[in-house]
C-alpha cells in the first residue's frame, strides 16, 4: 500500500515537471509586435494582420532572420473570399498598407521566401 502511494506521488510530480518544463520553452516563442506566433521547420513568424496593415516579422528561435532580396505573400480567406498581397521588406519586417479585409476569424495562409532559401508556408487566423 505504501509503495503505491509513493509510485503516485512520483509520478505526479514527474508529470508537474514535465508540464513546467513545457510551458517554459515556449515562453521565448511569445508574439513581440501584437500579432500571431507562428512557427515551422524552416523558421519563426510573426503575423500582424490589422485592416490597414499586413506585417509579418521573421526570426530563427528569435533571432531575427535577413530579409533583404526576400518576398512575402498572404493569402487572406473570409469564407468563401479569398485575396492575396505581396508584402516588401520594409526595415525588420515585410509590409503592406492598404485596406485589407481583416477580422476576427479570418484565415490566411503565409508564404515567406527568403533570399537562397526555399519557400516556407505557415497558416494563421485572426483572433
Amino acid at each position: 500500500m505504501m509503495f503505491k502511494r509513493v509510485a503516485n506521488s512520483l509520478f505526479i510530480l514527474a508529470a508537474l515537471a514535465v508540464s513546467a518544463a513545457a510551458g517554459a520553452s515556449g515562453a521565448g516563442h511569445k508574439a513581440r509586435h501584437g500579432g500571431t506566433h507562428l512557427e515551422n521547420k524552416a523558421m519563426d513568424m510573426e503575423v500582424v494582420a490589422k485592416p490597414d496593415v499586413l506585417q509579418v516579422y521573421v526570426s530563427d528561435h528569435g533571432k531575427p532572420l535577413k530579409i533583404d532580396g526576400g518576398k512575402v505573400k498572404i493569402t487572406l480567406l473570409n469564407g468563401a473570399e479569398k485575396s492575396e498581397v505581396e508584402l516588401a521588406p520594409a526595415g525588420d519586417k515585410f509590409e503592406a498598407k492598404g485596406a485589407f479585409k481583416v477580422a476576427a476569424g479570418t484565415k490566411g495562409i503565409v508564404l515567406v521566401t527568403l533570399a537562397g532559401k526555399p519557400g516556407s508556408t505557415a497558416r494563421f487566423t485572426v483572433k
